[in-house]
């Protein structure tokens, strides 16, 4: 089997998280390189986890190493024009979240991808675990019924220390608050169990921090199907938690975990236990347990590139995604309902996530 050749950009907090992923590829992967402007942390981290060559340009790094695969680890507002950079150079993208700045974008990625055949996937491991392959099976086959009210709460905590990284808490920089940087997990979550979302009504807000960005969102969402869903998504929850509750026709199904889940974590409810055995013994038939973690993501990447198949987190599906968290603020700073499909171009959402419209506040 070949050994694909990757290299790393940015080598702050969640890099170490991509250093595991391709340690889970047990060979498949080769870490050959990493990228930071700061050469003094770049040769730290690359002596840290043995990796031959620190580099402090990118694009340098870029022709250097000719990499198949570039993770993309750097501050948020850098995303986009490096993964249209890396798929240039000819390789398969796994960058963090959030991808980009806006659905504009988010579309020049898509035109890089159809110019290059190369593919620019978007860090949401949440979908990758084994135990949400068996859930979501059980949603699609509807032995859990139909889905009818939804919870998805994202209920961190950032202090003022966290803030104080200069590229936090800024539009330009961070893209958004906890919308976008933090609740964006299990908001995606969400939407890759219920589907395609219709309508969003939703307020956002600064209460504590003194940033630019939102520090707390509220949504209610109205899906195809029907479903109806609650979003919180806040940085200022001391007791931190991740939680999704389906109520379905014929079962409560709940995750509750913070940054990451196994399928223990899940937890389920029949509407009529004394009747339901064969869907209970349907629900405890999970397969081996693979956790939501990057390295379960970065080897999907590999058996799609190998496929060349569309990674269930690029295309249509990380756009629908990104449609939904732009609808969100539109809904927040303009005060209506908005509409999936309703932001084109010409609308000022459509190239920025604000609008423009967010409250002007002063940073620190």
């Amino acid at each position: 089997m070949k050994t694909y050749r990757a290299v790393l950009v940015g080598t702050g907090g969640i890099s170490d998280a991509h250093v595991n992923a391709v340690a889970a590829t047990a060979g498949r992967v080769s870490l050959v390189a990493a990228c930071d402007i700061d050469a003094a942390r770049a040769k730290a981290f690359c002596d840290r986890h043995h990796i031959p060559a620190a580099h402090t340009d990118y694009a340098a790094m870029l022709r250097a190493e000719r990499p198949d695969f570039v993770l993309i680890a750097a501050p948020p507002g850098l995303h986009a024009d490096m993964s249209i950079a890396a798929m240039e150079a000819g390789a398969w993208v796994l960058c963090e979240k959030p991808l980009c700045a806006s659905l504009a974008e988010f579309d020049r990625i898509t035109a890089a991808e159809q110019r290059t055949g190369q593919r620019t996937a978007c860090v949401f491991q949440m979908r990758y675990a084994s135990s949400n392959t068996h859930v979501r099976g059980l949603l699609a086959s509807g032995r859990l019924g139909r889905p009818l009210v939804a919870i998805c709460h994202t209920l961190w905590y950032r202090d003022t220390a966290y803030y104080a990284v200069p590229w936090r808490g800024r539009w330009a920089t961070e893209l958004g608050g906890p919308t976008m940087s933090q609740g964006i997990h299990a908001m995606d979550h969400l939407l890759s169990l219920l589907g395609d979302w219709t309508e969003v009504r939703a307020i956002a807000d600064t209460l504590f921090h003194r940033i630019e960005v939102e520090d707390v969102s509220m949504a209610l969402v109205t899906f195809a199907n029907g479903a109806r869903a609650s979003l919180v998504n806040s940085v200022l929850s001391p007791r931190q938690e991740t939680y999704i509750r389906l109520d379905c026709e014929h079962a409560t199904v709940e995750l509750t975990h913070l940054y990451a889940y196994k399928g223990e974590n899940w937890r389920f409810t029949p509407a009529e236990p004394t009747k339901s055995a064969d869907l209970v013994a349907a629900w405890n038939a999970f397969p081996p347990d693979v956790g939501s973690t990057h390295g379960a993501q970065l080897n999907a990447l590999i058996a799609d590139r190998e496929a060349n198949t569309v990674p269930l987190t690029s295309g249509a599906e990380a756009r629908r995604t990104l449609e939904f968290l732009t609808a969100l603020y539109k809904s927040a700073y303009t005060g209506q309902a908005v509409t999936r499909g309703s932001i084109r171009p010409g609308d000022p959402f459509y190239t920025q996530l604000n609008g423009g419209l967010a409250p002007k506040r002063q940073k620190g």
